[in-house]
């Protein structure tokens, strides 16, 4: 995920704000308790996310992929009041670490969360998005994709992470992982979508947005 150098990347973070106290505290608990903590979106990532939901201002956001929840507590800053975030993940492991963060975030009334597989509990989901954000298995990526598109309001965004996956979305296809061609897959179809607008971020692994025309 290095696609600068490391001087480049310090200053980036150096002249970004910082996390707030609580997500520090998950971000540290995280890379304490967790396999894999560079799954987590973290704190520059993370800043980028706060931005993007406090210019959309949504309503209702929908999130393929909780982990530890760190994105959905960086969502949470720019809900309107009122609004609701559902994020769904298949990693029962992990949720009395989300469900008592969600408590000392003060969101129980905001995040709606969902232990179950993302393709089965999306069909069943009645609310219209003003952005998703895909960050779960790689396999499903365009499946998520296509089930989620009607539910996205018209003007809405779709957020995908991992979509440069270390860079390697820029090898030869037929030599690639199953992971990578999926991915290759995705941003091909994304950005030929005539019924979207996109623009791929070099942010972090990659971060693709994606806005339904009106």
């Amino acid at each position: 995920m290095e696609f600068i150098s490391k001087e480049l990347d310090d200053y980036a973070e150096k002249h970004t704000s910082k996390e707030s106290d609580l997500l520090y505290q998950l971000n540290r608990e995280t890379h304490l308790k967790v396999l894999n903590p560079r799954m987590l979106s973290g704190a520059f990532q993370g800043r980028f996310l706060s931005m993007v939901a406090k210019m959309i201002q949504p309503k209702r956001i929908l999130e393929l992929g909780t982990y530890t929840g760190y994105s959905a507590f960086c969502f949470l800053e720019g809900l309107q009041a009122g609004g609701k975030i559902t994020t769904i993940d298949v990693n029962i492991e992990l949720e009395e670490m989300v469900r008592n963060f969600i408590t000392k975030f003060d969101a129980d009334n905001q995040i709606e969360y969902i232990l179950g597989n993302a393709v089965e509990v999306i069909p069943t989901l009645k609310a219209q998005f003003d952005l998703v954000f895909i960050d779960a298995d790689k396999e499903n990526y365009c499946t998520y994709y296509d089930l989620v598109f009607d539910l996205v309001r018209p003007g809405g965004y779709i957020l995908a992470d991992n979509v440069l996956w270390s860079g390697k979305v820029v090898g030869d296809y037929d030599l690639l992982d199953k992971d990578t061609r999926i991915l290759m897959d995705y941003n091909l179809k994304v950005s030929g979508d005539p019924r979207v607008e996109t623009i791929l971020l070099p942010l972090r692994d990659g971060l693709m947005l994606t806005r339904k025309k009106d």
